[in-house]
């Protein structure tokens, strides 16, 4: 059977949909060598192009149709019929009208039903406008927690049976770093020894706001509170937190990272006094489980996936309540054993989250699928 894997959005994005489509598009040739693979690339993104097939029974296409492009449901359908496609997964959800025999989708998340308001009128016209389509069109849909689960059940009528849970993984560069390693980071970014960390994109649903009032309720409790640090790229809607930081008057305790590389990320983990992920709502929160791989404690969110993600190894707080948030972080920064204790829970916790394992699950769905 010919599988066609869906990667043109890895030109456009680096996020999570992003390496999650790359890694499962790694692992899976190598772990079903009885059929065949075709990873589909945009035509610009020449690296990709021209990287060599993950194992003998994978090939490479460049495709012409855009990633959200609003006829793409057409355009990648037409690409796709003369190539014989007998299974197309879209890591993105969205899959064309036509173009193969099955059809295996992956919804990351529902925050763009959750919450409308966080979202580019762009943004919302695609997904709102093509979810429940694609789920009906899907001959399997993969979730990355029970929350999405739920909420495709609850929220779209997918019948349970017909979603498959799988846990995302970690990649093993995700590892506590040698002293030096770190030290040699924090001096690049002019880091202090301990600070707070925020990873992610800088956009509504990741809650900033309600981060920065909770720093700012550290503050006046703990003056000499860790800086906080934020690592990421700016999304849509993300303006208003830059001057939020001035009228808050943390400008000199605030240090944004923007654009920092990957791999600088394992030593910012391994150096932090604790990761805070405060979101409204995630899908999954890889940057929660690389920060555990790391050994760094954990304040997430109460809220969506991210108590399957955390488990007992972080302190859970109510994102909606910057005082909650605020008093979830005076725990870390001030209890010595209490951030020693989740680092080393943390650490036991991320090593079952693996990209295999995730591959293999997505393999025994299009097993099911193909009849095989």
């Amino acid at each position: 059977m010919r599988i066609a894997i869906d990667l043109r959005l890895t030109y456009y994005r680096q996020g999570g949909i992003a390496r999650y489509g790359a890694q499962i598009a790694q692992a899976l040739p190598a772990l079903d060598p009885d059929n065949r693979y075709l990873l589909l690339h945009s035509r610009k993104h020449a690296e990709a192009r021209a990287a060599p097939p993950p194992a003998p029974n994978a090939a490479r296409a460049s495709l012409w149709t855009p990633a959200h492009h609003r006829l793409e449901a057409y355009a990648l359908g037409a690409e796709l019929l003369p190539r014989r496609v007998d299974l197309l997964h879209s890591p993105d959800f969205i899959p064309p009208h036509w173009g193969a025999r099955r059809y295996v989708i992956t919804v990351h998340d529902l925050n763009f039903l959750h919450y409308p308001q966080f979202l580019t009128a762009e943004a919302r016209a695609y997904y709102n406008g093509q979810i429940a389509r694609a789920v009906r069109q899907a001959d399997h849909i993969l979730a990355d927690s029970e929350a999405t689960k739920a909420d495709l059940v609850d929220l779209l009528g997918a019948p349970p049976q017909k979603v498959t849970v799988h846990m995302l993984g970690v990649d093993p560069a995700f590892a506590p770093q040698p002293a030096a390693v770190v030290e040699a980071v924090r001096a690049r970014y002019g880091l202090p020894a301990g600070y707070l960390l925020f990873v992610g994109t800088f956009e509504p649903r990741k809650n900033l706001p309600g981060l920065l009032r909770a720093y700012r309720l550290l503050r006046d409790d703990l003056p000499d509170a860790p800086s906080l640090a934020l690592v990421g790229r700016r999304g849509w809607l993300y303006a208003d937190v830059f001057d939020l930081v001035r009228a808050l008057d943390l400008t000199a305790h605030v240090r944004w990272l923007e654009d920092a590389p990957g791999a600088d990320l394992p030593a910012l983990y391994s150096g932090a006094t604790a990761l805070v992920m405060p979101s409204f709502y995630e899908g999954f929160g890889l940057p929660a489980l690389e920060a555990m791989a790391c050994g760094a404690p954990v304040v997430a969110s109460n809220r969506a996936s991210l108590p399957e993600v955390v488990g007992p190894a972080g302190v859970l707080v109510n994102p909606d309540d910057a005082a909650h948030i605020a008093d979830g972080l005076r725990r870390v920064v001030v209890d010595s054993e209490l951030r020693a204790s989740l680092a080393r829970e943390g650490l036991a916790r991320a090593r079952s989250f693996t990209w295999r394992r995730t591959a293999e699950v997505v393999l025994r769905v299009y097993r099911a699928v193909l009849g095989q």
